[in-house]
């Protein structure tokens, strides 16, 4: 009897591959970074033959470690970043280019041109989305403005796009033999392409972006059998699809409107729950699908998204050699005790949640003789908590929900440092949960669900337990006088590119 569930999480900087019990305990993980590729100031790039060959490693890593066969098995889910955007030969298999990932800023002019022609309400109206660098749609168009093989074969019909879910959901299922060319709604609602209200692309849209519709694949909901593995692991059904941020939603069993959480990675995203309705947000979040559970209604949500936090300690480690590890932020930055009036803006790819604004760049502000290195880290934390207490704003205003507590996953949780600050800049308990890979779990559980590994909800309310909380502590004056300069560090990173200068 299959004991277990496993999970690919699938992420921007690497991939882990875990497996999960009943109550929802790891009981195999392995993980593998990949390479960033930065061609040109803006632009990021992942190798997806790289991605799929560590996936493979993964699974086997762990089964191996773990003692375990596919017949232990119940089911496989997925979970991936989104927006990040790949095209691929269905004859050959292969890709036309590196995957274009969602921090990638080339398609900033595309943008331009796109709002210039229709306005940007025409799309938001439709899909709940900005026209953003951010998001998938003017990825695939660039691919094929830039590449005339690609375009050709686009159509005639040869060329398949995808995330990163349906790029691995095809080579698991048998790629060049037989692969399923599916994504779920969560990541087809990241593309500027999906009908927020139809759930299907949007032929209009499509037709704006000169996107062949055969390239798209089929959307299905978050929990259903797409396939059975060749790859990996032998005839276990793939049930589960989720974008990363709304695994952790489902992963953190976020299933009441109301209920929010906050996932600490390279970049930080928060997610509230709607219920089967969308809201237009009027300060900068996105709408968006939090899941779809088989023939279930949609589950909405709305959506703050900061592009770049744990990715400004990666900065801090790689680019500025400040530390060795990113362990070593919390212990340096403990050394000073505030900023010393040091704040960073880290707008590497413009501004994402509630801003929107491609035209800023990351930005150092309250450099004194006095700054150090301590400073500098503890700048670093901060501006994570920061740029969370401002989509917490938006969606308080938005929806109306004051939140009484924010549940948070994700890497950056382990630093009690930040978790306390976070805290204490939104007025509010901060909550981690025991299992801290909510993304992979949520994966888990949506495949789970789907081949009744598990039956209910219910079920997974149970599997989830509190590991530690903090309690906010500081006067309300600090904290007010703090946003005041955060904010007007903000203000300085604007107007950096102009959009209309040659490159």
């Amino acid at each position: 009897m299959a004991r277990f569930v496993a999970a690919i999480d699938q992420g921007t900087t690497s991939t882990r591959f875990i497996l999960f019990d009943h109550n929802g305990k790891i009981a195999g993980i392995d993980q593998k970074e990949h390479r960033q590729i930065y061609p040109a100031a803006g632009w990021v790039e992942h190798d997806p033959i790289e991605i799929w060959n560590n996936t493979l490693e993964l699974i086997g890593n762990t089964m191996r470690k773990s003692g375990l066969s596919s017949e232990d098995i119940a089911a496989l889910g997925i979970t991936n970043q989104r927006e990040t955007t790949l095209l691929w030969n269905r004859v050959t298999g292969h890709p036309y280019s590196n995957a274009i990932v969602w921090q990638d800023t080339r398609t900033s002019e595309i943008c331009t041109q796109l709002e210039a022609n229709d306005g940007a309400s025409f799309f938001k109206q439709r899909t709940g989305l900005p026209l953003a660098t951010y998001f998938s749609g003017p990825k695939i168009k660039w691919i094929l403005d830039h590449s005339e093989q690609a375009r050709k074969d686009a159509e005639n019909g040869l060329v398949a796009f995808g995330n990163m879910d349906t790029w691995l959901l095809w080579n698991l299922t048998g790629g060049l033999q037989g692969g399923v060319h599916v994504t779920d709604v969560t990541n087809a609602s990241r593309t500027l392409l999906m009908n927020l209200d139809t759930l299907s692309w949007d032929q209009d849209l499509i037709d704006r972006m000169r996107i062949p519709a055969s390239v798209l694949p089929r959307i299905c909901s978050s929990s259903e059998t797409y396939g059975f593995s060749h790859y990996g692991l032998t005839n276990v059904p793939i049930s589960g699809d989720l974008g990363d941020q709304q695994a952790a939603l489902f992963g953190q069993v976020c299933f009441e409107p109301g209920d929010a959480k906050n996932t600490y990675g390279t970049g930080c995203f928060m997610l509230l729950n709607t219920g089967e309705k969308h809201i237009e947000s009027k300060n900068g979040l996105l709408t968006t699908l939090g899941y779809k559970l088989d023939n279930q209604p949609a589950v909405y949500c709305l959506e703050g998204s900061i592009a770049i936090t744990g990715a400004l300690v990666q900065w801090l480690r790689d680019n500025l050699k400040i530390i060795e590890h990113s362990s070593d932020i919390e212990p340096l930055a403990r050394t000073v005790e505030d900023n010393g009036d040091v704040y960073i803006v880290p707008a590497f790819s413009g501004l994402f949640a509630p801003y929107w604004r491609s035209d800023a760049r990351g930005v150092i502000t309250g450099l004194t003789r006095y700054a150090n290195s301590g400073h500098i880290a503890r700048a670093v934390l901060e501006a994570t908590a920061f740029q969370t207490k401002e989509v917490l704003e938006a969606m308080e205003s938005d929806s109306g929900v004051k939140l009484t507590s924010l549940k948070v996953d994700g890497g950056m949780v382990v630093n009690d440092l930040l978790m306390q600050f976070q805290a204490d800049i939104l007025d509010v308990p901060v909550v981690r949960p025991q299992v801290a890979e909510t993304t992979a779990l949520g994966a888990a559980y949506a495949a789970g669900l789907a081949v009744g590994f598990w039956g209910e909800l219910d079920e997974l309310r149970a599997n989830w337990a509190r590991d530690k909380e903090w309690i906010p502590n500081m006067e309300t004056s600090h904290r007010e006088a703090l946003m005041a300069k955060w904010k007007k560090a903000v203000s300085r990173s604007f107007d950096w590119i102009d959009p209309t200068a040659a490159r």
